[in-house]
């Protein structure tokens, strides 16, 4: 679909040949607006039948998304396994995106910050499309995790003294001075991962539970969602439910107190160790307009978890991954409900 560029801070416009995703003018956040009303999509058998609710692109079509969705041991309760996608997290339907709006705009090299799952996920990527990628990753990031992703996707990696806020600052940085594609929680990456959100439609959730780090997959998954109340595929919106984790829990406490403050993490979840949500404002604002909320879980509860759903189904999940079974549990809501399980790389 056609579509323009608009900054979220000052409003400043860009048309689809504009090669960055933060306005010059004020260093905000730039929003995928289309110049058309999106279709309503009647039937979904391949990620790349949501193409026309996704910014104009020359894609080549990976099997990613279309994860399942199986129905778990609780009553009215239905898992959503992104650990299925290539690289086993959601960040795979971001990445498709990503690198091809940077092979379309001429780029050999991309940077993007990262603590894990973003890094494998746009190496992988980077590689098949021929492009180097130089990623910036936080100290608390797996060290194996890393390995295996320099060693086998020829990601240039370097480990700042500090946590994903450091590194995302360290990655624009790298980006300007190097003229090279900036990469991650930024607007294309959010239009891959609404996605979530038009495959969870047809079976009509009453709540969604999501794990929250930097926001854009709850911020693009609230996109999704007014963008299927207005094409009318949805007249009942669910609840959404973003899931932190005790021990960094900026966005929880900024959806009580109206204002979004730094938090250093301290959580071993380290997809979700983001002490500045990069789409945290727009995330809160989006929740109380669907009539949202924010949930905290301990890494206690997330440990325990995770040894109970690899024993209960026999697959392995990160932490922040089954972050949002917790958050289940702990509500229970009636009615059904579906838990994202974002990742499976531990």
């Amino acid at each position: 679909m056609d579509y323009y560029l608009q900054c979220i801070e000052c409003g400043e416009t860009y048309d689809r040949h504009y090669s960055n995703q933060i306005c010059e003018k004020c260093g905000g956040l730039l929003e995928v607006v289309y110049k058309k009303s999106l279709p309503k999509i009647k039937s979904i058998s391949s990620f790349w039948d949501l193409e026309p609710v996704l910014p104009y692109g020359r894609y080549r079509k990976f099997e990613v998304g279309l994860t399942k969705t199986i129905k778990a041991k609780e009553k009215d309760l239905w898992l959503k396994l992104e650990i299925d996608n290539p690289t086993h997290s959601f960040k795979d339907r971001g990445s498709v995106i990503e690198v091809a709006k940077a092979r379309e705009y001429g780029f050999d090299e991309l940077v993007c910050a990262s603590t894990g799952n973003m890094a494998y996920s746009l190496a992988y990527y980077a590689k098949a499309y021929g492009i180097k990628a130089k990623i910036f990753v936080s100290k608390n990031v797996s060290k194996d995790k890393m390995e295996y992703i320099r060693k086998t996707h020829d990601a240039d990696i370097t480990k700042i003294n500090g946590d994903f806020t450091m590194a995302q600052r360290h990655a624009e940085h790298y980006a300007k001075v190097n003229n090279v594609f900036l990469t991650g929680d930024y607007c294309y990456r959010k239009e891959g991962q609404k996605t979530i959100m038009y495959e969870l439609a047809k079976i009509k959730p009453d709540y969604i539970f999501v794990p929250v780090g930097n926001a854009t997959l709850i911020s693009g998954m609230l996109k999704a969602l007014n963008e299927l109340k207005n094409s009318k595929v949805l007249s009942k919106a669910p609840k959404i439910i973003g899931v932190e984790a005790e021990k960094c829990s900026p966005l929880y406490k900024a959806f009580k107190t109206g204002k979004l403050k730094y938090e250093k993490p301290y959580t071993k979840a380290d997809a979700i160790a983001v002490g500045y949500p990069t789409f945290g404002n727009q995330a809160i604002d989006m929740l109380k307009k669907f009539n949202g909320s924010i949930i905290t879980v301990s890494d206690e509860e997330m440990i325990k978890e995770q040894r109970r759903f690899y024993d209960e189904y026999g697959l392995v999940a990160e932490l922040a991954g089954i972050a949002s079974i917790v958050a289940y549990r702990k509500i229970m809501p009636k009615g059904k409900s579906v838990a994202i399980i974002s990742g499976g790389n531990v």
